[in-house]
């Protein structure tokens, strides 16, 4: 039977291989968003609203602004798989940090809290 640091190694190799196979992976925030037009007499500003939308967005961080992508349908399809990319690159990261924790953990004697 392998020992724990054994299989540690194993998942750490796993976890590499499958980021190594994601391809590109797009930051930020895929969003739906309705809005109000500046239309006085549109159906948006009427009570109760209907708004217009809904809109796929892009939201993002670059540097300190916040930047603001619509998307149509067919960008929507063609992105969605890089978000995608994105969410599981972050499962595994943090996957990979929970397991060099538990192996220095291990390896030091501590008990994690």
């Amino acid at each position: 039977m392998p020992s724990a640091g054994q299989q540690a190694k194993r998942r750490q190799r796993q976890i590499v291989t499958e980021i190594a196979k994601l391809g590109l992976c797009l930051p930020g925030s895929l969003v739906t968003r309705t809005t109000r037009c500046g239309t006085p007499t549109c159906r948006c500003h009427s009570d109760p609203g209907q708004l217009h939308g809904p809109y796929p967005t892009w939201i993002r961080k670059v540097g300190a602004k916040s930047v603001t992508r619509t998307l149509n349908p067919a960008q929507l399809e063609r992105y969605r798989p890089l978000f995608d990319n994105t969410k599981r690159l972050r499962q595994l990261v943090t996957e990979l940090e929970e397991l060099s924790a538990q192996v220095v953990d291990e390896a030091e004697g501590w008990e994690r809290g």
